[in-house]
């Protein structure tokens, strides 16, 4: 008889993933492998597109190819590794939010090797507090309202950065002489075909995911990417901002990974200070501290995993690949990776092992080839989605705040609209712990706020003091 390669037999896959033992087939695993990579593949354009809008303090540029092939990487190897290793239908890639901090916070500050450096700095930490057994600790010491607030604040940055990247509003200039700081349009108006694009585009998501279409914002950015080459081809759009639609003409090519490695650990250092370094680190670290462990917590309970005591068998091993996704996104400047809550699609097909990750993953290492058609995708047709993501965040999370309780309501409050406010998620989460130490103890209720609530509040107070006291 010949003998079974045991990297192929269906019996020894089986046991390793224990299929039958969760009530799951293969075939399963694959549909759901299929499913939530047609869900999350936009971030392959959305991700090089928050990236390469920005400029570091040089005024460098990341290329947009080169971020596609960075993207895709970094999500390829970080799911592999959770179905792997975490044994879970859990996918991984560059997360929405901690992007937008490492383009508009870090970046403007320093290189991008020392802002990606930051981003590797912050994955070795959460690989550090889940080794230690703290970052469940750590979790637990932010009330969930005001991790619910720090939650909606990010995703209303997502949506002011999708309507201004679109051009959907505008900053008014400061030779308006106007305290008013953005308008409709680049002149109070809507004009110009791309700007119905986008609008267009946000409908359709917007109707798509009302429909509960599976992968919504994927066709979406798919169907507006077509009527922005048509537009391009009749009509005369005077620009479309970074991208203009164009055919590539062959759309397979060889992946470009220049950016692989470019990154300084400690340079951002320099250029910053010690202090205000940490909390660059510390605001990555929080971007995507909560955000995972909600989702992996989430699919893990839609996935039927927890046990009886609703805690998820392995954990640790899960949060200790999420740890690598995240030093895996600086490493390749593709910004943190961090697991998807669109990974319920695949568990919606039945997905209840880490087959459908492995699955997943070896579709994002095809995309590698696939740049030319990422590249041609504009602001107009990709945007739409943050808008819709911003509004999914808010949807989910605003209606577990305790509003009855306002030590964190207000907290949670001024954490939300505080983030686009001043354009920064770090700002937003100094000012809610800030605003939660100082009210629970107004309120004589010290003692329920954790010790490392007050030590990172009393780090923030010392921050916002810095350029009164001369520091900076």
């Amino acid at each position: 008889m010949p003998v079974q390669d045991k990297a192929t037999d269906p019996v020894a896959i089986d046991r390793f993933f224990k299929i039958s033992e969760r009530g799951s087939t293969v075939g399963r695993e694959v549909r759901g492998g299929f499913a939530t990579f047609f869900a999350m593949a936009y971030i392959i354009v959305l991700n090089p597109i928050i990236l390469g809008s920005a400029k570091d303090m040089y005024g460098n540029q990341l290329d947009g190819g080169q971020l596609v092939t960075a993207t895709v990487l970094t999500a390829a190897f970080a799911t592999l590794l959770m179905g792997v290793i975490g044994n879970v239908p859990i996918a991984l890639a560059a997360g929405l939010g901690v992007n937008t901090v490492v383009a508009l916070q870090l970046a403007p500050r320093m290189s991008w090797p020392d802002a990606m450096g930051m981003v590797v700095l912050a994955g070795f930490l959460v690989m550090l507090l889940v080794a230690t057994g703290l970052r469940e600790r750590v979790m637990n010491a932010v009330p969930a309202s005001l991790r619910k607030g720090i939650a909606i604040g990010i995703g209303l940055f997502i949506m002011l950065i999708g309507l201004v990247d679109s051009g959907f509003v505008s900053r008014i200039p400061d030779a308006a002489h106007t305290t008013v700081p953005l308008q409709l349009g680049s002149d109070g108006h809507l004009n110009g075909w791309p700007v119905l694009v986008f609008a267009l585009g946000a409908l359709l998501t917007l109707a798509l995911i009302i429909r509960k279409v599976p992968g919504a914002i994927l066709i979406s950015i798919v169907t507006m990417t077509v009527v922005a080459l048509v537009v391009e081809a009749v009509a005369e759009v005077p620009s479309w901002g970074l991208t203009t639609p164009k055919w590539p003409g062959n759309p397979v090519d060889t992946p470009d990974f220049g950016l692989i490695g470019e990154l300084s650990l400690f340079g951002g250092f320099g250029k910053v200070g010690i202090l205000t370094g940490v909390l660059f680190v510390f605001t990555v670290l929080l971007s995507t501290f909560f955000d995972a462990m909600g989702t992996i917590l989430g699919v893990g309970d839609e996935a039927k995993l927890m046990d009886e005591k609703g805690r998820l068998p392995g954990i640790n091993r899960v949060l200790f690949v999420d740890g690598i996704a995240v030093a895996s996104g600086g490493g390749t400047s593709s910004s943190a990776a961090t697991c998807f809550v669109e990974s319920t699609a695949g568990v919606g097909e039945g997905a209840r092992t880490g087959l459908a990750s492995v699955v997943t993953g070896a579709l994002f290492s095809v995309s590698l080839f696939l740049t030319p058609i990422a590249t041609m995708v504009p602001s107009q047709a990709a945007t739409p989605a943050l808008v819709a993501v911003g509004f999914l965040i808010l949807a989910g999370s605003v209606k577990d705040i305790d509003w009855s309780d306002f030590t964190v309501a207000v907290p949670a409050f001024l954490a939300m609209v505080t983030m686009p406010f001043t354009y920064s998620i770090t700002n937003g989460i100094g000012v809610g712990f800030i605003t939660f130490s100082l009210l629970r103890l107004a309120a004589g209720r010290g003692r329920e706020v954790p010790v490392a609530m007050y030590v990172v509040s009393a780090v923030f107070v010392f921050y916002y003091a810095m350029p009164a006291l001369g520091l900076t």
